[in-house]
C-alpha cells in the first residue's frame, strides 16, 4: 500500500481540498443496513497508515507504516482481542517501510517487500511468536515492489501484483519448508497496485486495486490445486440484471478486506476520493451485499484482521491526519448511533 513521498505528498494535497469525513454514518443512510461498528482499543503504537498486520492464534501482530510527516516504522505490536491491551515486541530487522505484504504460515509471521523512502524492497522475514525473533529468509526472487497483496493457503503463501515503477500482476508462492519461492500463473485480467486480497473456503480472491489512477472493476479468484485464476462477477453496475445496480461504489484501492462467519468484507480506501462504505461477499452466490459504512473518519491505507470471528479494522489516513484508533465490526448487529 502506496505511493513514493512525492505521491504521497500530492495526494495529501488533493485530499485536503475535496476531504470526505464523517465522525458517525448518517442514521438516515443506514437504516436498512445492517451491520454495527464500535470503538475499541487504540493501537497503543504512533498512528499511521499503510502498516502491515499477521494473525498467530489469538493474538495480532502489527508492523511497519509511515505517519503524516512520511516517517516510516519498523516496530512491532502485539495485540490479545481477549486483554485488550498492545505489548511491544522485538522490532522487524528490516528497513523502515510502508506498503509492504504480511501473512501467517504455521505459527509464524511473515513480512516483505514495500517501499523504504528511497527504494522499492524484495526482502523477506520470518517472526517466531514463541522466541520473539526475527529471521531473514530468502527474498523474493522477482522485481522489488511497493502495494502488492499476500496472502496463504495450505501451508504456502502468495505475493502478487504491486508497483515496481510499473504496475503489475505475477504471482510468487512461498514454501517455508524449504525456504524456496516459485511463480505461478499470473493474475487475470489488468495490472494492478494496493489491491485487496482474502482467503475465503480454501480459495483466495484479489479484489480491485488501482492501474493508473483508475479503481479497477475486477475480481479474481485463485485455485491452489489448479493454479488457475477464475474471474468474479464485475464490482460495477454493467449487466443487465438488476442485482449489480446498487454496485457503484464497490470498487477502491488501500482498503481493507477481511473474513468472519463464512463471509468475506471490504471497508475504507479510496477511488477519487475516500471511501468509507463496507460491502460484504456472499462466494456461494457471488453476490456483495452493502453494510453499515465505517464509522469512523473516512480513511485510506488502513488495516484489518479477523480472530476467533470477530473482525477489527484500525489505524490508516485521511488527508494529513494520520490515525491510531481501531474499531471492530458486527456484521449481524443492528446500527446503533450511540455506542
Amino acid at each position: 500500500m502506496t505511493k513514493t513521498t512525492l505521491v504521497y505528498a500530492a495526494f495529501v494535497a488533493a485530499v485536503i481540498v475535496s476531504q470526505v469525513s464523517c465522525t458517525k454514518a448518517d442514521e438516515d443512510d443506514v437504516s436498512e443496513l445492517t451491520g454495527n461498528w464500535i470503538r475499541s482499543s487504540d493501537f497503543d503504537g504512533n498512528a499511521r497508515s499503510e502498516a502491515v498486520t499477521f494473525t498467530i492464534g489469538n493474538k495480532v501482530y502489527l508492523t511497519t507504516g509511515i505517519n503524516s510527516t512520511n516517517q516510516r516504522y519498523n516496530d512491532l505490536w502485539e495485540y490479545d482481542i481477549n486483554l485488550k491491551y498492545w505489548i511491544q515486541k522485538a522490532p522487524f530487522p528490516g528497513n523502515a517501510r510502508n506498503s509492504a505484504i504480511a501473512f501467517t504460515i504455521n505459527g509464524k509471521g511473515y513480512v516483505g517487500t514495500g517501499y523504504d523512502g528511497s527504494n522499492r524492497l524484495n526482502d523477506f522475514w520470518e517472526y517466531d511468536p514463541a522466541t520473539d525473533t526475527w529471521t531473514q529468509k530468502a527474498s523474493l526472487p522477482a522485481s522489488a515492489r511497493y502495494d502488492a497483496t499476500g496472502f496463504s493457503l495450505n501451508d504456502k503463501g502468495y505475493v502478487c501484483a504491486g508497483f515496481d515503477g510499473n504496475y503489475l500482476k505475477d504471482l510468487w508462492e512461498y514454501n517455508p519448508s524449504g525456504n524456496s519461492w516459485t511463480q505461478r500463473a499470473s493474475l487475470g485480467g489488468s495490472k494492478r497496485s494496493a489491491a485487496m486480497s482474502f482467503v475465503l473456503n480454501g480459495k483466495a480472491y484479489v479484489v480491485s486495486g488501482n492501474n493508473n489512477g483508475s479503481a479497477l472493476n475486477e475480481m479474481w479468484t485463485y485455485d491452489q490445486a489448479g493454479d488457475t485464476w477464475t474471474q468474479k462477477r464485475a464490482l460495477t453496475p454493467v449487466s443487465d440484471e438488476t442485482y449489480d445496480d446498487v454496485y457503484a461504489s464497490i470498487a477502491r484501492y488501500n482498503g481493507s478486506a477481511f473474513v468472519t462467519n463464512g463471509r468475506a468484507y471490504i471497508t475504507a480506501g479510496e477511488n477519487g476520493s475516500l471511501i468509507n462504505n463496507t460491502w460484504e461477499y456472499n462466494d456461494a452466490d457471488d453476490l456483495w451485499t452493502e453494510k453499515t459504512p465505517f464509522e469512523g473518519s473516512a480513511r485510506t491505507g488502513t488495516i484489518a484482521f479477523s480472530v476467533a470471528d470477530r473482525s477489527f479494522v484500525l489505524t490508516g489516513r485521511n488527508g494529513s491526519l494520520a490515525y491510531d484508533n481501531m474499531y471492530e465490526f458486527r456484521p449481524a448487529d443492528v446500527y446503533n448511533v450511540n455506542d
